[in-house]
């Protein structure tokens, strides 16, 4: 599946990211969907779990309606 982490949850701080190493990493921003990240990436969540992706883009839900969140599934497409 699209955007699909590549490693389980795990607690925040267990790793570093390529990001933190000083490379930059490109955010493209849509008002009407979701935001864009070059990846590889690893996201925080709320909760402080981290999750992965080794995709080399990946989609990150904006509107919470994704039953896969952080990643979108395009679910804002039914109540646009």
């Amino acid at each position: 599946m699209p955007n699909s982490p590549s490693d389980p949850v795990r607690p925040a701080g267990a790793g570093a990211s390529e990001a933190a190493s000083g490379e930059a990493r490109r955010v493209v921003m849509s008002r009407k969907g979701p935001m864009l990240v070059e990846g590889p990436v690893e996201v925080q969540l709320e909760d402080g779990s981290v999750v992965c992706s080794d995709r080399f883009q990946v989609a990150l839900c904006t509107c919470r309606r994704s039953r896969r969140y952080p990643w979108c599934d395009t679910s804002h497409r039914d109540r646009a």
